[in-house]
């Protein structure tokens, strides 16, 4: 007997699909839409920074800005306007004589933009103007202020800027204490002004007539000591500031400020001693001052040779020992995310953690208890790196050109990449082939060797396989 079937609640229906339904149908996917990578980080730092030497260039170039009323040579608008975006403090022409006050307020101002850094000025900007900022921008602005919270950029920059402004402030009051009697209150102000602003950038331009640097002011230890505390402050950048006057215990520093402050100061201090040693009884340089003078003038070298231009002595007589030693230093440089230059002692201090931790045969690289990235060794030993490459490609170029001893070359070299402004006095004399060399080598040191790799490259790609490992031979 056929029972027949009856649909009951929760039976399923199954249904063959037609012919025509089985055969693929293909939706084409939706253009990507690849964003500019003209406005990619890093590249709108190498954008922002050229942008505003050109701006400088072109008001520096203007007959309105300079003594003679004739327009400048534009080889000196452009190494002007570099070196005070760069905050080198390398220059042509004597900044006090050859630019007149609107020339100089222009150069004040290229300083404080380039000093205070682009990102953090343009934060500031933005907040004022639109009041918001995309989050692609602060993760550039993170990068660039090297701070680690996202959702207090705006107040973070604000402080980089105000605490900037405070610690000038200051500055001024003790270097204006020590001008004012020698130029008078007006006069004296304005000097101080600039100074106050070079010093805590660290740029090393100064106004000061009838004096190479500060030469003329070798025996007032509060001036050199007011000027190497705004270079010191400077130096060390606004993050370090911030973690140690939080913490104020150096147990319970960030790992960044350790190292910071256990390489900043055993290089200040013997910096200094070897400065005082092999100049001491130079006539030329600290031979003829008393000791406590000698001693204030080494430490002021010292601290100088790290970050800023600013000289009491004439080091164009300085005994070879003295340049190599001043090499070594400016080579090395401020902490990161501050206004100096160099390679930075964060990345010397990795390296030297590196270097430990191979001694000893292990495979993490450690200190203070803290173990540091592999990706961030392996920046640091790329930064140092592609900076030696560098400077020798650029050395063996001007020795091609110029006619100067090497050591001279090669301080001058230096001196540009870590944007530190020392000479030994043949920035003048150079060719034209030999000043642009030096105008790229300070671009290139105040952005970075690896920003710079990194803005000529495809960005980070994360691999999909990993090859096998093979030893090599080492050693």
């Amino acid at each position: 007997m056929i029972q027949s079937w009856k649909r009951r609640p929760g039976d399923r229906v199954i249904r063959h699909p037609r012919q025509e339904a089985l055969q693929p149908v293909y939706i084409p996917a939706p253009p990507r839409r690849r964003p500019a990578r003209k406005f990619e980080s890093p590249l709108v730092l190498v954008y922002g920074f050229g942008g505003l030497i050109a701006v400088g260039t072109t008001l520096l170039w203007l007959p309105f800005f300079n003594t003679t009323g004739d327009f400048a040579p534009f080889m000196t608008a452009l190494f002007t306007a570099t070196s005070a975006v760069c905050v080198t403090g390398l220059y042509v022409v004597n900044t006090g004589t050859y630019w007149n006050d609107a020339g100089q307020a222009v150069i004040m101002v290229l300083i404080l933009i380039g000093g205070l850094g682009f990102m953090s000025t343009a934060t500031f900007l933005l907040l004022a103007v639109a009041q918001r900022i995309s989050l692609p921008d602060q993760f550039l602005i993170r990068r660039f202020l090297d701070v680690n919270e996202l959702g207090g950029f705006l107040a973070v920059a604000i402080q980089v800027v105000a605490i900037a402004f405070v610690i000038m402030s200051i500055g001024f009051v003790v270097i204006f204490w020590q001008l004012a009697p020698v130029f008078g209150t007006g006069e004296g102000a304005r000097q101080a002004l600039f100074t106050s602003i070079s010093a805590y950038n660290n740029a090393g331009f100064d106004i000061l007539p009838g004096s190479i640097s500060l030469a003329t002011f070798s025996g007032k230890p509060w001036l050199l000591g007011g000027i190497a505390g705004l270079v010191m402050l400077g130096s060390t950048g606004y993050a370090f500031m911030v973690d140690a006057w939080r913490a104020k215990r150096f147990n319970r520093f960030a790992l960044d400020t350790k190292l910071i402050l256990v390489t900043t100061i055993p290089l200040w201090i013997v910096g200094a001693l070897f400065f005082l040693v092999f100049e001491y009884a130079n006539g030329d340089t600290l031979g003829f001052q008393s000791v406590a003078d000698k001693g204030m003038n080494a430490f002021f070298h010292s601290v100088m040779a790290r970050t800023a231009g600013f000289s009491s002595v004439n080091l164009g007589a300085a005994q070879l020992q003295t340049i190599v030693l001043l090499i070594g230093l400016m080579f090395i440089g401020g902490a990161s995310g501050s206004t100096a230059g160099g390679i930075k002692v964060n990345t010397v201090a990795v390296i030297l953690a590196t270097v430990c931790a191979s001694i000893r045969n292990r495979n993490n690289v450690e200190a203070f208890r803290k173990e540091i990235p592999t990706v961030q060794v392996h920046r640091a030993l790329t930064v140092a790196f592609l900076g030696v490459i560098f400077i020798a490609g650029v050395s063996f170029l001007l020795v091609m050109t110029e006619g100067f001893p090497f050591e001279h070359i090669l301080f001058q070299v230096v001196s540009a990449f870590g944007t530190v402004g020392l000479s030994t006095g043949i920035t003048a004399d150079l060719s034209t082939i030999g000043k642009t060399l030096i105008i790229l080598t300070m671009f290139v040191g105040r952005l970075g060797p690896l920003t710079i790799a990194l803005a000529l490259g495809q960005g980070q790609r994360r691999a999909v396989y990993r090859y096998s490992q093979e030893r090599v031979k080492i050693g």
